[in-house]
């Protein structure tokens, strides 16, 4: 009786606590909220499908959703700083935390947006402040590789493009 009390108490509190914010009123669908996800991707992929995304989209199809519609949708695409500024954040968390593969994905949006790979290495450089040698140069490996795909790619245009 007394667990039923407190679970009714506390269903009642979150009630009164989202009726409160102003946030809670107006909450987007998922739909919607996927849908500034999948414009985020589009924006930052030159028009593109991201294929990392649509790989997980069909085998664990929870996994996109929840990143194309709360890390997209609802964080990425937040005001505050430019795209250009978040592709460097990106790449600095990822490089800094051994994520080479994430790290690349969003080195290559930061390329497709205007950063100059100058600018690319000298936010490696300075992850082996908080992060170390061997985190920066894993990360200056996957770096080169993606430069030179892209080189490749600008000298072959026929055979594909870059992410």
């Amino acid at each position: 009786m007394l667990q039923q009390i407190r679970s009714n108490l506390t269903a009642a509190s979150a009630a009164a606590f989202l009726s409160l914010t102003p946030d809670a009123a107006a909450a987007q669908t998922v739909e919607e909220r996927r849908e500034r996800g999948a414009a985020v991707i589009r924006n930052l992929n030159n028009g593109m499908a991201q294929p990392t995304l649509e790989g997980m989209r069909r085998e664990f199809p929870f996994l996109a959703e929840a990143t194309e519609a709360y890390a997209l949708g609802d964080v990425w695409s937040r005001p505050g700083i430019d795209d250009r500024t978040r592709q460097l954040a990106a790449v600095a968390a990822f490089a800094a935390i051994g994520e080479t593969a994430l790290m690349t994905v969003h080195a290559g949006y930061a390329l497709n947006i205007g950063v100059p790979q100058e600018e690319l290495k000298e936010v490696i450089y300075m992850v082996t402040v908080p992060a170390g040698f061997p985190k920066a140069i894993a990360a200056s490996q996957a770096l080169s590789k993606l430069f030179a795909e892209r080189r490749d790619a600008a000298a072959n245009p026929a055979e594909g493009s870059a992410p």
